[in-house]
């Protein structure tokens, strides 16, 4: 008996970036700035059946005081607009869904509306919008006010809102396109659209064609976040929520079921949503290879430990490459913008007063078994049994987590799909009728 299906999407977490820089495959001689590399690797993915390739994205280098640490290894920067490059990648697919990253802080909604709107009509129903709410970016942005972490959500809300009030400014049977008369559009079926809120003023309508009446629906919206304001955000909006949390049956379940009362909140059905947890597997050749990368991991060495700690300091903006590995982290040490969820994912449960530096970087260093669920290394096979589980507990999908380079995406995914395909967990034929319909299909 087959397993129960589940919808696949890649994440691009290093950003429209310096692919490979910092890995043996940069030999490949991709040119990151160039579309080619997206292309391959995105017709790669559509032939695997992924539904589609999310692109993070970060507008800012961070504080102006620590910008050095964010470019000097590319982790931070620099980033180009994911928005820009999703017409490449449509042009190099048929079926594939481009969730470009979007903040609301960085786009009007009138213009946003309707560069959305034309992405939309030009991948025929195949964009995504991961909306996030980056405050460190404001000052880029005009007057764009730097918001809490509430309020930005508040702001998200508004901005998309009027965006999607915009999208159905054209009323039913606005769209005449009657040759013989000569009509192409009836104005009186136009809504002024007119919205004075806390945070954005513009007036309607859209200059744009509606999307039902051409047989398109609303480009997908994706959003990440675990806090309650979050989960909120989600279950009002989104039709992707992108879910990191432990992968124990409990821990899931408890995750899916407040992802689905915060949608029964705004008067949506636990359906409307997909729920994909991120991923990052290690994907090797045996069981007894898995267990030497596992056991090496619980002994990193210095240099190691020094390479960790160069992507912690971008992440946190805090250079902590020239500290003490064997000392605990000084007091007050991080400034007062340092996201304390950062920080949580350095220090884990761990007393930063007392615990020395290289604890920390080890056990983001120390990597776990696929087969006794304490990390994600393992074989092709391990790994479809975690996801085939997942699907036992009512799993609607899973985003893998790597660079967008023909290297990573062979090494993760060349034994992976026919696996998958013969337990009946991943996709063979898309509906042909966009993302939204795909994500809809199973």
């Amino acid at each position: 008996m087959s397993a129960r299906p589940q919808h696949f999407g890649w994440f691009l977490a290093r950003g429209f970036g310096p692919h490979g820089w910092g890995h043996p495959y940069l030999d490949w001689d991709y040119d990151w700035t160039r579309p080619d590399l997206y292309q391959q690797s995105a017709r790669e993915l559509e032939q695997a059946g992924f539904d589609f390739l999310l692109i993070e994205d970060a507008p800012s280098l961070g504080s102006p005081a620590t910008i050095d640490l964010r470019v000097r290894h590319a982790f931070g920067g620099p980033k180009h607009d994911p928005l820009l490059l999703a017409p490449y990648l449509f042009q190099a697919t048929r079926h594939l869904g481009v969730i470009p990253t979007v903040n609301p802080a960085a786009t009007l909604p009138y213009t946003a509306a309707r560069q959305f709107a034309t992405l939309q009509h030009l991948s025929a129903g195949r964009l995504g919008l991961n909306v996030v709410t980056d405050t460190g970016s404001a000052r880029h942005f005009g007057d764009a006010p730097a918001l809490g972490h509430d309020a930005a959500y508040d702001r998200a809300e508004e901005w998309l809102a009027g965006i999607r009030a915009l999208w159905s400014s054209w009323g039913a049977g606005a769209l005449v396109r009657d040759a013989a008369s000569g009509v192409y559009a009836d104005g009186t079926r136009l809504d002024a659209t007119v919205h004075r809120g806390e945070h954005f003023a513009f007036d309607g309508p859209l200059n744009a064609i509606p999307f039902d009446e051409v047989g398109l629906g609303e480009p997908v919206i994706a959003s990440p976040g675990g806090s309650g304001r979050g989960l909120a955000f989600a279950g009002a909006n989104s039709d992707i929520q992108l879910a990191l949390a432990p992968l124990h049956e409990q821990s899931v379940r408890d995750y899916r079921a407040r992802i689905h009362a915060a949608a029964a909140e705004r008067g949506r059905r636990a359906e409307d949503i997909r729920i994909m947890f991120a991923i990052q597997p290690v994907i090797v050749a045996s069981r007894e290879e898995a267990d030497r990368v596992v056991a090496a991991s619980a002994h990193p060495t210095d240099e190691t430990l020094r390479q960790i700690a160069q992507r912690q300091s971008s992440d946190l903006e805090t250079d902590l490459t020239g500290l003490d590995l064997d000392a605990p982290l000084p007091d007050s040490f991080f400034a007062e913008h340092v996201s304390q969820g950062s920080l949580r994912r350095l220090t884990g449960d761990r007393d930063p007063r007392t615990t020395p530096l290289r604890a920390h970087l080890g056990a983001l260093a120390k990597l776990g078994r696929i087969s006794d669920r304490s990390g994600f290394v393992g074989t092709a096979e391990e790994f479809a049994d975690l996801v085939e589980e997942l699907g036992e507990w009512g799993n609607d999908g899973v985003l893998l987590w790597g660079d967008l380079h023909p290297a990573t995406v062979h090494r993760t995914l060349d034994e992976l799909v026919p696996i998958l395909r013969r337990r009946g967990i991943l996709r063979r034929e898309y509906t042909g009728a966009g993302l939204r319909a795909d994500l809809r299909a199973f």
